[in-house]
């Protein structure tokens, strides 16, 4: 017997929950790409990602996933044999990195700490090491999707001013943007990048770059530029040159009511939102992991990410779990992806997400871990309402 007819509920990492007001912005017929209504959509939301990425530098829209993202950001600024230092904390740093080994690019992975955020202190000790300036990018995610989590962006340019390097600093906020702060000048963050299917609330095909500081200088020396991801070619007078060709028409339909939905709820509020429901998951998590099978993938609760929480599953008991939660209950939650597939689950608290979206996802968890009698600690559930309870009632 099933009881999933009726909604799906989607809790995955990406894409995520699309607003049914953000469907409905994109039922539309087409228009005139070169009309006045989709030139104010495109400057529109030019100017509104510059806030969500705290910048006053210049943005891009790019219709291609965040992996397109990737190859925009580093295509733009590097040249052919130049070399990039990558922080590893996970699975997708890794796949910036591989992506520019595939342009040409010098790689040099520098190792994080196993379940842990990225230590500021390596990332200082090595540059101070490359007395020659041969690292010209380092390239690191804010929240890495595989591991869940988080790094300290503000930490790690600290240590790069430390030590005196003059190297670009670009960031992945791809499963950050809209879930928690991001201060890209404040930071001293020259390129960042973020896709639209996370925490903007939007189908997947969009990618989204921002550059700021030295990445100007880098741009009108990098000899990987290409037509289609060339900055300068995007930056023309022709409405259809800022996406090289035909528009994304509908897709930018879409991303306008979403950035207006954020807009309206107001960012600090979207980050508390964030934070309360990424404890309230990790209050059933914390309970369920006194059974020894299930655990947290990264050990230290502060470099917890605010927008998706791994969860380690000792034995086959994580496929199990996945199956029976959508088959039976219509919940559908991240498989672990890269060292840990087939060994854990992730549960995503980003985008358009509320309490009863998370309390009933956590539910049909813990019904599943019952019905298939995986060993847990008792009470998830009852120790998710009591933070969530406490949280809003304080």
């Amino acid at each position: 017997m099933s009881v999933r007819n009726g909604r799906p509920a989607l809790a995955m990492p990406g894409p995520t929950t699309v607003p049914d007001e953000v469907l409905a912005a994109m039922h539309r017929p087409a228009v005139d790409i070169y009309g006045s209504e989709l030139v104010g959509v495109t400057d529109s939301c030019l100017a509104d990602l510059k806030t969500l990425f705290g910048t006053r530098g210049r943005t891009y829209i790019y219709i291609a996933n965040g992996h397109g993202a990737w190859e925009a950001a580093l295509s733009n600024v590097m040249s052919r044999g130049e070399k990039v230092l990558v922080l590893e904390s996970g699975r997708f740093a890794i796949g910036w990195g591989e992506m520019a080994t595939m342009l040409g690019i010098e790689v040099e992975v520098l190792d994080g700490r196993p379940r842990r955020a990225f230590d500021p202190a390596v990332l200082e000790a090595r540059l101070r090491a490359d007395t020659a300036g041969e690292i010209k990018a380092v390239l690191v995610v804010q929240v890495d999707t595989a591991s869940s989590v988080v790094n300290d962006i503000a930490a790690l340019r600290r240590a790069i001013d430390a030590a005196g390097h003059d190297a670009l600093f670009m960031v992945d906020a791809i499963a950050s943007l809209g879930t928690m702060p991001f201060e890209m000048d404040v930071w001293g963050i020259d390129v960042a990048v973020t896709g639209s299917q996370k925490g903007l609330m939007s189908p997947p095909g969009l990618g989204f770059v921002a550059a700021q500081g030295k990445a100007g200088e880098a741009h009108a020396r990098a000899g990987l530029r290409t037509r289609y991801w060339d900055w300068t070619a995007r930056e023309g007078e022709a409405h259809y040159m800022k996406y090289c060709g035909t528009p994304p028409v509908h897709m930018l339909f879409g991303l306008r009511k979403a950035l207006d939905m954020i807009l309206a709820e107001g960012l600090d509020h979207v980050f508390a939102r964030h934070a309360i429901l990424a404890a309230t998951t990790r209050a059933a998590v914390e309970r369920w992991s006194e059974g020894q099978v299930l655990s947290f993938n990264i050990t230290e609760a502060a470099e917890r990410s605010n927008s998706v929480t791994t969860v380690r599953v000792e034995g086959d008991a994580a496929g199990r779990l996945l199956r029976w939660c959508e088959e039976e209950c219509g919940v559908t939650l991240g498989i672990a992806i890269g060292d840990l597939a087939g060994k854990g689950f992730r549960i995503a608290h980003m985008g358009h997400v509320n309490a009863p979206m998370m309390l009933g996802t956590l539910g049909v968890i813990e019904s599943g871990l019952l019905a298939l009698g995986i060993p847990h600690g008792e009470g998830g559930i009852a120790a998710a309402a009591a933070h969530l309870g406490g949280t809003l009632g304080a």
